[in-house]
């Protein structure tokens, strides 16, 4: 699997810089949506309390059935924001780029790319939440099929694209202190 220390297919002279996943805001969403939703069902309980005097014995039994349901779909959701979240993974090596992103459960799409093949690279902060927790996204440019890679939502975007930056003129010197570079600015 993937570490911080070792992904597969890393080249012998090839070592990890930077190894980002989304901001923990992102999981701090889940775990609210997830509260929202399981608050649903009682305030549905709740409102038709009144509504339904005696409590038949049928509407009990649908409502647990249906409740039953609805938690499920909300366990599936939780579980499946969450793989999406841990799994989303940008490597920044000595070398390349990798772009790992996984989209839904059974799907994953891997990108990679040399550090010449970079031509641009852009961060930008959006939004207040974005302000506060220092968080947004990094978008390179490269030359190739792939037109670029957005790293969404990752903690500290500046400090990112600028690490990044300056890994790509050094790669492009043709220098492998990158290492020192790279550690500057993080």
């Amino acid at each position: 699997m993937y570490s911080r220390h070792y992904f597969p297919n890393q080249k012998s002279n090839e070592f990890i810089i930077l190894f980002l996943r989304r901001h923990w805001i992102e999981v701090a969403k889940i775990i609210i949506v997830t509260i929202g939703l399981c608050a649903l069902p009682l305030v549905v309980y709740i409102a038709t309390l009144s509504y339904v005097s005696a409590m038949s014995e049928v509407f009990a039994a649908i409502f647990v059935l249906g409740g039953s349901a609805f938690y499920l779909f909300v366990i599936l959701y939780t579980f499946s924001s969450f793989i999406d979240y841990y799994l989303d993974i940008w490597i920044v090596t000595n070398q390349r780029i990798i772009n790992i992103e996984q989209k839904g459960l059974f799907d994953r799409v891997i990108s990679e790319k040399e550090l010449s093949r970079m031509q641009d690279i852009t961060s930008t902060v959006e939004g207040f939440w974005g302000t506060i927790f220092h968080y947004g996204n990094v978008q390179i440019q490269t030359a190739g099929e792939e037109q670029h890679f957005l790293f969404k939502n990752i903690p500290y975007p500046e400090a990112v694209a600028r690490t990044i930056s300056n890994l790509v003129s050094e790669y492009k010197k043709g220098g492998v202190s990158a290492l020192d570079v790279a550690m500057e600015d993080v």
